[in-house]
């Protein structure tokens, strides 16, 4: 919104490249101040940088030594060529606000958007200041409530070193969203997915979608210890607002939509489970396809059905009426259709229980095959047993009721299993761990989806 501010006065464009205002920066003639909004500029993201959340993220940094971080780093795509979610694009969007206005960004953001928009308990989380009422961030170790890990309020940096209260976002909702901040033109292309960001529907900030069928804006996000939600529906002027100062309460996304719902006097029904015998859920069993790299198998675990796409995480299903079943969320359903013979000819996901849903044809392809796994001894095991930091947060390795179990920040605890010493991989998902050499192992290497990410260990 800082951005589209200093637009509508006139002092830069959406199509100024980045050399503009930091000229040394490399390829900064290619990347445009769009493409940092919007998450296309394909800049490496300083928070996956491996190593990176295991120390680094504690120091305090300057705006430029923070992009001397990562500016030299290996670009992951063309500018404007695909999207990723980035937050080493918005500290250079901190550092174009400084470049055109002399002020620190925190600053031209009080000046320009907060203050007009009466946010009086907005401001810079700075850990050298004690803030009334600021609350304290928790993580999770081994099943039990810790505080969460440490790190320097400099590095969120314009991505997210921003505090605030219930009171304020309501407010700023009614401020952005009612054209008190932003001339209509700049506040359509703050709101509207263009270009490669189009697929992901992410406009500046914000990405649109629907509740129960009606149009709304949200955006989201967390740093250590803590996560947010921020959701407005534009037609009958709701907001809704999520805090939690947790990394392990419910997912505030889900949250935020169920409320919407309920505020809006349609709330998605508390729907009952039926009983269906397994023999009957073994007939949905099978390899689904989406698309030419995508599939969803749905398969039977101890008698409950379970879908997974590829690369994903293996969700329960519950059934709630004939060839409909419901996802943990409570909100995003899945269909069985069937041809005029009534054979199954495919399912269709309805995502948080809205739209035309996406349709998965099914196949002959057989059920991918179960690894097997082996014992380890106690030291075998005692070797990756701690917790490893990278950008997604922290990954602990522990044992609970004799079962190896592997837990990220923010998810619930899985089975982990041994395919070999080094190599262990998980059932609920498709991905793997490999634990690097060493005793303790000093590093771990995820990989799931097609993404490969190092986890370093944190220091006790």
């Amino acid at each position: 919104a800082t951005v589209m501010k200093l637009i509508d006065q006139g002092k830069l464009s959406l199509n100024d490249p980045l050399s503009k205002f930091l000229p040394d920066y490399p390829n900064g003639d290619k990347i445009t101040v769009l493409q940092l909004l919007n998450h296309t500029s394909g800049v490496k993201s300083y928070t996956g940088i491996p190593g990176v959340m295991a120390g680094p993220i504690r120091m305090d940094l300057s705006t430029s030594a923070l992009i001397d971080t990562f500016k030299n780093l290996p670009v992951d795509f063309a500018p404007g060529s695909a999207w990723a979610y980035n937050n080493s694009g918005y500290v250079l969007v901190g550092a174009v606000i400084e470049a055109v206005t002399g002020e620190s960004w925190d600053a031209a953001i009080q000046q320009l958007v907060l203050a007009p928009a009466g946010l009086n308990h907005t401001r810079l989380g700075a850990d050298d200041v004690l803030i009334a009422g600021m609350a304290s961030g928790y993580g999770s170790k081994g099943g039990k409530v810790i505080p969460a890990a440490y790190l320097s309020m400099t590095q969120p940096h314009a991505a997210g070193a921003l505090v605030s209260t219930v009171d304020d976002l309501f407010h700023w909702n009614r401020a952005l969203h009612g054209g008190q901040l932003l001339k209509p033109e700049s506040y359509e292309q703050m709101i509207t997915p263009t270009g490669a960001a189009k697929d992901a529907g992410y406009g500046f900030g914000i990405g649109p979608g629907t509740v129960r069928g009606r149009a709304q804006l949200s955006h989201g996000g967390g740093i250590h210890g803590f996560s947010s939600h921020l959701l407005y529906l534009p037609k009958d002027q709701i907001s809704v607002v999520v805090l939690q100062n947790s990394d392990d309460g419910p997912d505030v996304a889900t949250l935020a939509v169920k409320l919407a719902a309920f505020a809006l006097g349609d709330p998605y029904p508390e729907a009952k489970a039926i009983a269906v015998e397994p023999e009957v859920l073994a007939r949905y069993e099978g390899v689904y396809r989406i698309d030419e790299q995508n599939t969803r198998t749905l398969r039977l675990v101890d008698g409950t059905l379970t879908s997974q796409r590829s690369g994903g995480q293996q969700l329960k299903l519950t059934p709630i009426e004939a060839d409909v079943f419901l996802f943990d969320d409570g909100l995003t359903r899945l269909t069985i259709e069937r041809d005029d013979d009534n054979q199954i000819s495919g399912m269709r996901l309805f995502q948080n229980g809205e739209g035309e849903g996406q349709f998965a044809e099914r196949t002959d392809e057989p059920l991918p095959s179960e690894r097997a796994h082996i014992d380890l001894d106690a030291a075998q095991l005692q070797r990756v047993l701690g917790a490893y930091l990278a950008g997604p947060g922290t990954m602990t390795v522990f044992v609970d009721n004799e079962q190896l179990k592997v837990q990220l920040s923010g998810q619930p605890a899985f089975d982990l299993f041994a395919a070999s010493p080094d190599q262990f991989f998980l059932t609920v998902v498709d991905a793997t761990l490999e634990f690097a050499a060493g005793d303790p192992a000093p590093s771990l290497t995820l990989k799931q989806g097609g993404a490969v990410i190092e986890f370093t260990r944190k220091a006790e």
